[in-house]
């Protein structure tokens, strides 16, 4: 798929000095030092529920746009990326491996995210881009506090691609504020509720305390619930091979400190109206090597297994990380 189109050169001064020359992409520096290990009390320790720890990158930058990264798509090879910031910046590039674990990323572009108009959604005080689905070259991603869908061209236009508005329910634009759009997913061919748009809000909640979400397009849309258990919020979501969502959650408590989840759901459990549950498979705390994780998705890796990788949100703030975390999804 044609991610991203040739980039606008910059020089690394340039880089640190501008965000963007006019609308076109820049070529950035991301420079990447390795985890040794996930648990930061016993680093022999690589099994943490049903995942299995493979390698682990901070990502820094002089690029002053880099950062606040709050969702990410792997291409099939889990190698070419595409990311979204929460100050609506378009990142594309690869993964470098050595073996299985990851070494650096390569290739990384800018842009700002662009409206039907051309210019910056950032121009009419659109921010916050959270969410983003990728499905045969059209890329959705939504905007909490506006609670908008955005719907880009990317295979033809790469991340010169202008986004335009999606006709969403009512409900969804009465979301709270900042509690809003968080996880977008678009079920493939193949699957039960093909052709679907799945939203999930971070912590917009029904009349019982469960977390919202909506079934946007398909045979059956509607809006749906996710049982909310222990306080957690939603901040992405991705689907299996076999149709199985896996939802990634957090917490943060001055009381219990931060904690982040992962929940396995049954997709065929979703229909309007349900309210959807499922066991989590993998927990992790502040002893683990986890900040604000945002971003989740999942591919096959070289040797069948699969894969499940993370990224963090650093909100842009000098005492938080950008992580990039991968794990093996054991089946047994």
């Amino acid at each position: 798929m044609a991610w991203a189109q040739p980039a606008t050169t910059a020089s690394p001064k340039q880089r640190v000095a501008t965000d963007y020359a006019a609308d076109a992409p820049v070529a950035i520096e991301v420079n990447a030092r390795p985890l040794r290990s996930f648990d930061t009390r016993d680093p022999s320790h690589v099994r943490f529920g049903a995942l299995q720890f493979r390698s682990g990158l901070i990502l820094t930058s002089p690029f002053r746009g880099f950062g606040g990264l709050s969702a990410l798509r792997l291409d099939d090879r889990g190698e070419r990326f595409v990311a979204i910031s929460d100050k609506a910046t378009w990142f594309t590039g690869r993964i470098v491996y050595r073996g299985r674990d990851m070494v650096g990323l390569a290739d990384v572009e800018a842009a700002p995210m662009l409206g039907a108009d051309g210019r910056p959604i950032t121009a009419r005080g659109w921010y916050d881009s959270e969410s983003l689905a990728l499905d045969n070259g059209i890329a959705y991603v939504g905007l909490e506090r506006v609670q908008q869908i955005l719907k880009f061209d990317f295979g033809r236009d790469g991340i010169r691609a202008r986004g335009e508005v999606l006709a969403t329910p009512p409900a969804l634009r009465k979301l709270p504020s900042n509690k809003g759009l968080e996880a977008l997913l678009l079920v493939p061919k193949g699957l039960p509720m093909a052709g679907t748009l799945i939203a999930l809000s971070e912590r917009g909640l029904d009349a019982d305390g469960n977390i919202v979400g909506f079934l946007i397009g398909g045979k059956t849309p509607g809006p749906f619930a996710v049982r909310r258990r222990d306080d957690f919020d939603i901040s992405d979501a991705c689907l299996l091979p076999d149709g199985e969502l896996l939802v990634l959650e957090r917490k943060f408590s001055l009381l219990t400190g931060a904690g982040i989840r992962i929940r396995r759901i049954a997709l065929r459990s979703l229909a309007p109206g349900a309210v959807i549950d499922g066991p989590s498979i993998f927990d992790a705390d502040l002893g683990d090597e986890i900040d604000n994780m945002e971003g989740l998705d999942v591919h096959r890796g070289a040797a069948g297994d699969l894969v499940v990788t993370l990224v963090s949100d650093d909100n842009f703030s000098m005492i938080q990380r950008t992580l990039l975390l991968q794990f093996t999804l054991l089946e047994e």
